[in-house]
């Protein structure tokens, strides 16, 4: 089961015996059950969701009071009207501008981005009247070339194309010394049990301020994103 599975024996041995407190975290405990409750041909979503009800933390909400629900003066919601009309004018016109003009060498905004991204070189031929700026000798990267590595010990993640319903590329756990490729795909949506212990590459360049906790991120050949962790 370890070798079909990619789980180690003993968090198998914890899963029989609901001893959760062995695994690093739900994240794992929820992997790990779907992944070994489908290899036994059961439906692993009720195991799932079994856990979850009897096991995971529940999120307190604060209950408002009926005082709080009191109905507001209309002069009030009057001016929130027009703030939000107005608001509305300025993103609007933001947005004609934007797509009119259009915005030279903008800065991406991933949250993780990799190290030494690769660089447009231009090359100056002169002229009669000067340099001549030429078109870039490189073309942009189109589909996301990452490579993950479990250096420092194993490691569980899903991989999925495009989006979180997206193709599942892979699902398991990492063990320690093996690496997986990705880089056919254009976007890539991945769970991280714990990517503390990963190294990943994408476009040939190390990724930096990779996420060391539970986490899900969204890749391309801009960057890494991180989306949501625990």
């Amino acid at each position: 089961m370890e070798a079909d599975t990619k789980i180690r024996a003993k968090y198998l041995r914890a899963l029989e015996e609901e001893h959760f407190e062995v695994l690093p975290g739900e994240t794992y405990v929820k992997g790990f059950l779907r992944t070994y409750s489908e290899y036994l041909g059961l439906d692993g979503q009720l195991y799932v969701d079994e856990y979850n009800s009897r096991f995971a933390r529940e999120e307190e909400f604060p209950v408002q009071s009926p005082a709080d629900r009191r109905p507001r003066v209309r002069r009030m919601e009057s001016n929130f009207v027009v703030v939000a009309l107005a608001g509305i004018v300025a993103v609007t016109i933001l947005v004609v501008v934007a797509w009119k003009f259009g915005t030279s060498g903008a800065g991406t905004s991933p949250d993780l981005l990799a190290e030494n991204p690769t660089a447009t070189t231009t090359e100056q031929t002169p002229t009669a009247t000067g340099t001549e700026t030429q078109a870039p000798s490189q073309p942009l990267q189109r589909f996301a070339r990452l490579v993950l590595n479990a250096a420092g010990g194993d490691s569980w993640l899903r991989v999925r194309a495009g989006s979180a319903t997206g193709e599942l590329l892979y699902e398991g756990t990492l063990q320690q010394g093996q690496t997986q490729r990705f880089s056919k795909w254009k976007r890539l949506w991945i769970e991280l049990g714990a990517p503390a212990y990963l190294e990943a590459k994408l476009n040939g360049h190390r990724v930096k301020n990779f996420p060391t906790g539970p986490s899900i991120v969204a890749v391309t050949a801009r960057g890494v994103r991180v989306v949501s962790t625990p």
